[in-house]
C-alpha cells in the first residue's frame, strides 16, 4: 500500500531514538502494517499533551528496505503547540496510534529542472525527494538554510549524497538565500519546492508571483505552526452560536471549537486548503496569518482565517521583538459554514 490521502490508523513503536543536531531528534517508529512512503509523505501521530491526546503531523524522512520502519525528523520548539516537546520525551518501546503514510506534497517526476528549498527542520519534507532526483540522474539543486550547521539535521549525509548539488546558508555564517536572485535565473521549466518557515515560504511565494512565473510549478508544504509572532493565548466567539471559547497557546483555533463541540469542516490542518475557512466579523488585535492558502490581497483584508493554524494576537511587532501589546486577550468574532 502506497502513501495516500486515506486516513488508515495503525499502531506505531518507537524503536530508535537518537540526537542529530541542535534540539533535533531522529525518531524511528515501526508500523504494526506495511505500508509504502512515497517521497513528500508524512505520518500523523496521537501524542499526550497536558493529559490530553492530540493530532500532530511529521514528515516522513526515510523508509527502511522492509517498508516498516519510518524516520522523522522532530525540532523541539518552546513556544509550540506541545506537540515536540512530547515527541522529545519519548522513550525506545512506547507505542503510539500513527497513521500509516499520507501524501500531499508528491514529487512529479519528468521535469526539465528542479530547485529544493529547505528552511530548518522543513528539509525533512525533502530529503527523499533528493534522494530520488539523485537516483533518476534529473537536474536538481538542494538549497538548505538553518541558524547554523550545528542546527541543520541530516547535514552530513545529505553533503555525502548530493556534493557541489547541495547549498548550505546559514545564519550565523551571514550566509542567506537571495530570493530574488534564485527565482530570476530560473528558467520557465523548473520545479520548485519547498519547506519552511512561514517568512520564507511566503518571501519565495511573493517572488515567484511578481516574476509571473508558472503558478503549477511551485509546491510546498508547510509546518502548520510558525508563523510571524509568538502563540497567545485569545477568545473566540461565534455569537449566533452562543459559543465563547478561549484559544490556549498549545490549541489551534479549530481543536478548541472542536472540543467546545462546533461541528468544523477540515481536512489538511496545515493550512493549505482551506476547508476550515471562517468569516470574521470582529476583531481586537490582529490576525496572525500561518496559512499558505490566501494570496497577501486576502491577508491583508482580514476578512477570513485559515482556523487550523493561524492565531489572533495583542502583538504590535513581530516575533520575538520588544512589542507594544493590549491589556488582555485579542477577541475574533466569526461565522462558520
Amino acid at each position: 500500500m502506497a502513501a495516500t490521502n486515506v486516513e488508515v490508523w495503525q499502531r506505531g513503536e518507537i524503536i530508535e531514538i537518537v540526537d542529530i543536531a541542535h534540539d533535533i531528534k531522529r525518531i524511528v517508529i515501526r508500523q504494526s502494517s506495511t505500508a509504502t512512503a512515497d517521497p513528500g509523505s508524512h505520518v500523523d501521530v496521537m501524542i499526550t499533551v497536558d493529559d490530553e491526546l492530540v493530532r500532530r503531523s511529521y514528515s516522513i524522512v526515510e523508509q527502511s528496505a522492509d517498508r516498516r520502519d519510518l524516520t522523522l525528523g522532530v525540532f523541539l520548539v518552546p513556544n509550540s503547540r506541545g506537540g515536540s516537546i512530547a515527541m522529545h520525551k519519548l522513550s525506545v518501546g512506547d507505542q503510539l496510534d500513527i497513521t500509516q503514510p499520507l501524501l500531499n506534497f508528491p514529487l512529479r517526476v519528468g521535469a526539465d529542472k528542479y530547485v529544493l528549498v529547505a528552511g530548518g527542520i522543513g528539509i525533512t519534507a525533502l530529503v527523499a525527494m533528493a534522494d530520488v532526483l539523485k537516483r533518476i540522474g534529473a537536474d536538481y539543486t538542494l538549497m538548505y538554510a538553518a541558524r547554523s550547521k550545528e542546527a541543520m539535521a541530516f547535514r552530513v549525509g545529505l553533503e555525502k549524497l548530493h556534493g557541489e548539488r547541495l547549498q548550505l546558508f546559514c545564519d550565523d555564517e551571514n550566509s542567506f538565500i537571495d530570493i530574488p536572485e534564485l527565482v530570476a535565473r530560473l528558467t520557465g521549466d523548473t520545479e520548485l519546492y519547498m519547506c519552511g518557515p512561514i517568512r520564507l515560504m511566503d518571501a519565495i511565494r511573493r517572488e515567484w508571483v511578481d516574476s509571473n512565473m508558472e503558478y503549477t510549478n511551485l509546491r510546498y508544504e508547510t509546518f502548520g505552526v510558525s508563523g510571524w509572532f509568538d502563540p497567545e493565548e485569545f477568545i473566540v466567539r461565534i455569537p449566533a452560536k452562543g459559543v465563547e471559547v478561549v484559544v490556549g497557546q498549545q490549541h489551534s483555533m479549530l481543536e478548541a471549537l472542536e472540543s467546545a463541540g462546533v461541528d468544523m469542516l477540515s481536512d489538511c490542518r496545515k493550512g493549505e486548503c482551506g476547508l476550515c475557512e471562517v468569516r470574521v466579523t470582529s476583531l481586537t488585535g490582529r490576525i496572525d496569518h500561518r496559512d499558505v492558502f490566501y494570496s497577501e490581497h486576502e491577508k491583508n483584508a482580514n476578512y477570513k482565517i485559515s482556523c487550523c493554524v493561524s492565531r489572533i494576537v495583542t502583538s504590535e511587532t513581530g516575533l520575538n521583538e520588544h512589542a507594544d501589546v493590549m491589556a488582555g486577550p485579542a477577541i475574533v468574532e466569526i461565522v462558520t459554514t
